[in-house]
């Protein structure tokens, strides 16, 4: 198996692709979106857990550099709403993915839920395809509940996810986010796995 230094995001998110950057470079490993390295892919998400939706988008973008790739897909999962948005919550109020029109239909579902009720989590997959093609899944949950309304600004749903101190994922700052939030769990976990790789194949 070859080194890995690099490593390639399957997303045009740039603030998931700093949340990697910021991780994967404490390791020692360089992380790439898909326009620095030419890649222009924009494979359609259908499947229906995040385990296949991350593995399709970083399958998508191997076939394209054959490099090491990770491909990642996040879903709140909301207790009161069976589970809603889930696999779905990009574009959870229609196809265009717009995060306010998706936290508005959030916040209206959960209209007269009480506190207590309000349970909900994020949960991650990360798929790795290493240079030669093998896959791994890793996965990362972060345990929160849904506020009454928007608190600071932030993407996607951080704005209505609360951690149970009462913060919101928008409001609690870069460096807890970047140990507390669901994707940072997931990546970390990667990382020690790439790292412990590098030890290995240096011997």
């Amino acid at each position: 198996m070859r080194k890995i230094d690099e490593l390639v995001i399957a997303t045009n998110n740039s603030n998931k692709l700093e949340e990697f950057r910021d991780i994967f470079s404490r390791s020692g490993i360089k992380v790439f979106s898909m326009a620095e390295k030419g890649i222009h892919v924009d494979p359609d998400e259908n499947g229906t857990t995040l385990n296949e939706n991350a593995r399709i988008k970083a399958r998508a973008v191997w076939e394209e550099c054959h490099c090491a790739v990770v491909g990642d897909d996040t879903g709140l999962f909301v207790d009161a709403l069976d589970g809603e948005p889930g696999v779905y919550s990009a574009r959870y109020a229609g196809p265009d993915g717009n995060n306010g029109a998706n936290i508005d239909k959030l916040l209206e579902k959960l209209k007269g839920v009480p506190r207590e009720e309000r349970t909900a989590r994020f949960a991650v997959s990360l798929c790795y395809i290493d240079p030669e093609g093998n896959e791994m899944i890793v996965h990362g949950r972060c345990e929160g509940w849904i506020a009454f309304e928007r608190q600071g600004v932030g993407f996607g749903y951080e704005p209505v996810f609360c951690l149970h101190n009462g913060f919101s994922f928008a409001d609690i700052g870069k460096e807890l986010k970047d140990r507390r939030s669901h994707r940072a769990r997931a990546a970390h976990i990667l990382a020690f796995y790439l790292r412990d790789i590098k030890k290995i194949r240096r011997k």
